[in-house]
């Protein structure tokens, strides 16, 4: 598999996974410059979520989550504010993140309302 077919594998699972779960997907790789894409955007009962997804096929090379840097979550973050500015209706927002691990079963770990300051 390449990166971006594991990518897009772990995309998908993370929306079944939100959607099993009751969030109500809006948009997916919403693209707001060439630094900032937020993979999944979800409405979480009355909060609107930003979803940064981090798969691996293994955790040989370290769990998913060591890949969220303080410069990624900063583009995450300015990319969700840019987000309410154009979508002024949503009052509530929190920022997600969800690891997947392909092998040697799929494993799903989802962090919620995550910040590193």
């Amino acid at each position: 598999m390449t990166n971006i077919s594991v990518g897009k594998r772990g995309e998908e699972l993370a929306v079944d996974y939100l959607v099993k779960n009751g969030f109500k997907i809006i948009e997916r790789n919403k693209r707001f410059s060439r630094f900032c894409e937020i993979d999944i955007i979800g409405i979480d009962k009355d909060t609107l979520v930003f979803v940064e997804v981090k798969t691996r096929t293994s955790n040989i090379c370290g769990h998913p989550f060591e890949a969220i840097t303080r410069a990624k979550f900063q583009h995450i973050r300015q990319g969700a504010l840019m987000y309410l500015q154009e979508n002024p209706e949503y009052k509530r927002f929190r920022i997600d993140a969800i690891s997947i691990v392909l092998k040697p079963k799929i494993k799903i770990e989802h962090l919620k309302n995550i910040s590193l300051w």
